[in-house]
């Protein structure tokens, strides 16, 4: 790790169902003020591959054929895949070229392994990756083993190698709740051959409390039809306010599962996640305020 002091989706019905999980909770919110219980609003930290044996295990795991296999997290439960409909301009998601901050996160849940998308973060320990707290944590329930990252993945392409999660943090109002309203997870990646992840990789970085209105470029790996899950893609647009229960960013959108936990982009800073849809709107993705709950969890793992 970096010394401290260097720089710092699948869709529901009439509920909110993550790019996975059923059930928006937390309605009527405001974003970022820190109101619940103070359980559901502390950090949550698991310890995942913290040994450089059980590392080692989890990047043997991850060989090329698991990889093509792992499913969309958003197909873990039934009622819980999106289905893309036909898609307006605005909405339609376009390739984008690889990018070393940008990559596939892959792990296992009830014995299923399971894929999304991340983004590599500033942070003090150059080690952060940013992706939806349901790609890392049932919500409530278990959480990911095998967790791990691959950056700039592109067709099979590991360019820059597969990264370990060496521990799990996320607000407690996902773990303890599955509350959309915080929708977010960070893994703390374990070094490398001495290097930081970030410090291989580059990174975004990361702003809170930045309010609404935001044009964003909206990143992901989709892998539910039409798309297959080898290739980046970009959704662009500036984005709205959820009215129908959370306190989501809302932004036309066509990709699908596999996309959750791709990074939202405004200004060159990382702003959200790809976190949910609901079924009967197409094209159509949400992802999280970021406010002072996530900024609490992201200083949590960017300081471990």
């Amino acid at each position: 790790m970096r010394p401290a002091g260097k720089r710092t989706l699948a869709l529901i019905g009439t509920g909110a169902v993550a790019l996975s999980m059923v059930g928006a909770t937390g309605a009527g919110a405001a974003p970022g003020n820190g109101e619940g219980d103070g359980q559901d609003q502390a950090v949550a930290k698991h310890a995942a591959a913290s040994t450089r044996s059980a590392q080692a295990e989890v990047r043997a795991y991850w060989t090329p054929e698991r990889m093509k296999n792992a499913i969309p997290r958003e197909m873990a439960k039934p009622g819980g895949k999106g289905k893309p409909g036909g898609s307006t301009s605005s909405a339609q998601a376009v390739r984008a070229p690889a990018q070393a901050e940008l990559g596939k996160v892959f792990f296992t849940l009830g014995g299923a392994n399971y894929v999304c998308s991340g983004t590599a973060t500033d942070s003090v320990n150059g080690d952060v990756v940013t992706t939806a707290g349901h790609c890392l944590n049932e919500g409530p329930g278990a959480y990911a083993t095998n967790f791990a990252f691959v950056p700039a993945y592109d067709n099979g392409d590991r360019p820059y190698g597969t990264w370990v999660a060496e521990s799990l943090v996320a607000p407690g109002a996902w773990v303890n709740s599955g509350d959309f309203n915080h929708d977010v997870g960070f893994a703390v990646m374990a070094e490398q051959g001495g290097q930081s992840l970030t410090d291989v990789t580059g990174d975004y970085p990361i702003a809170f409390n930045q309010g609404y209105g935001l044009a964003f470029d909206a990143f992901g790996y989709p892998a539910a039809n039409p798309y297959d899950g080898q290739e980046l893609w970009r959704c662009s647009g500036v984005a709205g306010q959820d009215t129908r229960g959370t306190t989501d960013h809302r932004l036309p959108c066509s990709m699908t599962g596999g996309s959750s936990g791709g990074g939202w982009i405004t200004g060159g800073v990382l702003n959200s996640v790809n976190s949910f849809g609901y079924q009967g709107e197409r094209d159509v993705m949400y992802g999280p305020y970021f406010g002072d709950v996530e900024q609490q969890v992201y200083t949590a793992a960017s300081t471990s």
